[in-house]
Order: structure tokens, then sequence, then C-alpha cells
């Protein structure tokens, strides 16, 4: 079998809710990446045989917009996509597929990552449920990306309540991650750690290019955290503060076999080795990376001491500090620039984000070996491990 290599990692800076973003449809922000990577890479539209995009909220917006995505990026209608939905995990989830097929020989050069808008997501209602009267429109938002699917009235941020109590994680301690998170991002944008990974998007209206992420509150304090409202329930620890966003963005990689690396002279950037999924009780899906993260490990026969850098995505702070502990990793090696309490967290690519912003901080800080994991609403994680070429 081969070994899989990425070629490039790029991504949109990432948009609030209803923000730089709010004329983009996800296709289009996925076509901006798309083309984007295929340029790096040094190779044509045509080279790509297969393009696999992670989008959950996909109601209203035509059909498969990863093929649209690709069509948009000139990859030939010859060129098949695919739209994959694992929640949280879709980006990173399309990634482990592409490295499946490409070990499997079945293809040899692949796209793959994620798209979302948040701020498109439609309203909808059972069309020939209503004979006579009112409708009653859903928020496909809240319904396909943010409510747990058997827990019915249990939001994502429920579920974060819910690991609080288990596992004893105070407010103030969430406030102090979710703080530090921000003031780690502040510093990443300032000092332009992100500038590599970013491809600027043109904003619609002016032309202007939007090179920079929106999301980042500069200037976060602990004391500012403290006086916002828990969201969830009376008397809460989770609040707007210590959560990730609602966001729009896209996130995309180009892999390649390890024939055509050498026949086409292509210049990696790391290797893939190897990914790992669970599953566990909805309710604790924030501790799904735990699992993850062990499993990938004993793949690759790596202890957790042997990896430099870790992108764990944050959906929630107290989330991060029941996974950090149980993993028990160091502080100093996990989301060096921030993470999606202060980057945003549009759903879709987040799996793709991740993986993109740990490839560039790993040849940043010239390191070698990382592992990306996300938790997944339902009740899942998911892992992968790289080595940095």
């Amino acid at each position: 079998m081969s070994d899989v290599y990425i070629i490039s990692a790029c991504r949109t800076p990432i948009g609030s809710f209803q923000g730089q973003f709010e004329k983009y449809s996800a296709s289009e922000l996925g076509a901006i990446v798309i083309s984007e990577a295929i340029h790096r890479a040094d190779i044509k539209p045509e080279d790509v045989e297969h393009v696999i995009m992670g989008q959950i909220l996909t109601a209203g917006q035509g059909q498969n917009p990863a093929r649209q995505a690709a069509t948009a990026a000139k990859i030939p209608y010859s060129s098949p996509a695919y739209t994959i939905n694992m929640l949280c995990g879709s980006g990173l989830k399309s990634v482990s597929l592409g490295f499946q097929g490409i070990r499997n020989g079945d293809y040899d050069i692949v796209i793959a990552g994620g798209q979302e808008s948040m701020t498109r997501a439609q309203h909808a209602t059972y069309l020939r449920g209503t004979k006579l009267g009112q409708l009653n429109l859903a928020d496909t938002l809240l319904v396909d990306g943010l409510t747990d699917a058997f827990n019915k009235d249990a939001h994502m941020g429920n579920t974060a309540e819910h690991l609080a109590k288990v596992y004893d994680i105070p407010r103030q301690q969430q406030d102090e991650y979710a703080c530090k998170s921000q003031n780690k991002a502040e510093a990443a944008i300032k000092n332009g750690y992100f500038v590599e990974e970013i491809i600027g998007v043109p904003e619609k209206r002016t032309g202007q290019l939007i090179d920079k992420d929106e999301f980042p509150r500069f200037g976060t304090t602990e004391q500012s955290l403290a006086k916002l409202k828990p969201c969830f329930i009376p008397n809460g620890t989770v609040t707007p503060g210590n959560a990730s966003g609602i966001n729009d963005g896209a996130a995309a990689l180009l892999l390649a076999s390890e024939s055509q690396v050498k026949s086409r002279n292509l210049k990696p950037l790391a290797r893939i080795l190897a990914f790992a999924e669970v599953g566990v009780e909805p309710m604790c899906m924030g501790t799904g990376p735990v699992g993850a993260v062990t499993n990938v490990l004993k793949k690759v026969g790596w202890t957790k001491d042997d990896v430099d850098l870790y992108e764990l995505n944050e959906a929630f702070a107290v989330q991060s500090i029941v996974v950090n502990k149980s993993l028990g990793l160091e502080e100093a090696k996990i989301n060096v620039t921030g993470g999606a309490i202060a980057l945003g967290h549009p759903i879709g690519c987040s799996g793709a984000r991740v993986l993109v912003t740990l490839i560039h901080n790993l040849k940043r800080t010239k390191k070698t070996r990382g592992v990306a994991a996300l938790c997944i609403g339902g009740g899942m994680g998911i892992a992968l491990a790289i080595e940095l070429c």
C-alpha cells in the first residue's frame, strides 16, 4: 500500500455569524480553498481525481455542495466529488477517506477538506405535513448542526454543562481556559503566524481582500469573560465566552500517493500515518477525542509525549479541559495558536481547519509529529496523526 502525503494545506479566514462572509455560500468558500490547494501543489485542476468535502448544513444549498465547489474550482466533470456529514468531524473524516482511497490504490491525487456557512443555514418545514393553517419552521442550524439527535432538548451546550457537572469543572476554570485561547490567537494574529495557511477572500461588494479571522476578541481577560451570562441552564457554567462560535469558513488539503510525489517531483508537507474514530455516550460527546487520540497513538506506536504538537478542537472550554486532563497532555503542546473558542468553529470545516493549522504550526516551530482531533455531536471522536516531511 502506498504512503499518503499532504502536498498543500490552506484555509480561508474564519468569519463570524452573519459577518464578513455573509454573501458567500459554503461551496463558494470551498472553491476558493480547493483552487488554492491545487495552485500551491503546482498541479492542474484536471490532475485531481477525486474531491471529498465535509459539510453539515446542506439543506437548500443545492445538490452535492462538494461537487459545486470542485466544479467552481475548474476541476473537470470527469472527476467525481462527494459531500460527507460526520458533524464536527466531517472535515477530518474527508481526509481519512482520501487517505484510505489512496492507500487502497483507488486514486492517486485527492482534494479533501471541509466547508460551512452557518450564516446560510435554512429554515425548513415538512411541506406536505400541514394541509391547513400556519407552518412551523425549524432552524436547520440548530436541528441539524447543534442539537443532539438522541436527546431532543439537548443543545451541544447542554452536553458541555453535563461534563461540567460530571467532572466538577467550575466556571472560573472554564473562563481561564477560554482566556488563554483568546490570548494565544491574538498573539498569533499579531505575529503573522496564520499568514501562510490563509488564502484571502475578496469582499463581494468592494473587492477588498479579507485575510484575517474575524471572530477573535482582542484584549480578552478573565474579568471580561466573568461578566457573561450562562447560555443553556440557569446558574450554569457555559457562556458565549467559553464556548466556540457559530462561524463560516473552508479548508482544503491536497493528498497524493508516493508514486505521484516521485513522478511529479511534488514537495510534500507531511505524511499521514493513521487515523482513529470512537463512539461514546451522546451526552458525553465532548470526551470523544480521549479514545480517538489514545487509539491513533497505539496505531503509530507513539506515547503521548512523543507528539510535538496537538490541535484538539475546542468545542467548549469544559470539554477541552476534560480531554486534556484525561489524556495527561502538556499544556504547552496544545493549540499553540489558540483554538475554536477564539478562532471559531464552522462545523463542517473545522476538522480540516485544525489539520491545516497543525501542519503550519509544526512547520513554523520546526517540529515533526502532530495529532489533530475533534469531538463529534451524537457521541463520537476522531483523530489523525501526521509526520512532517
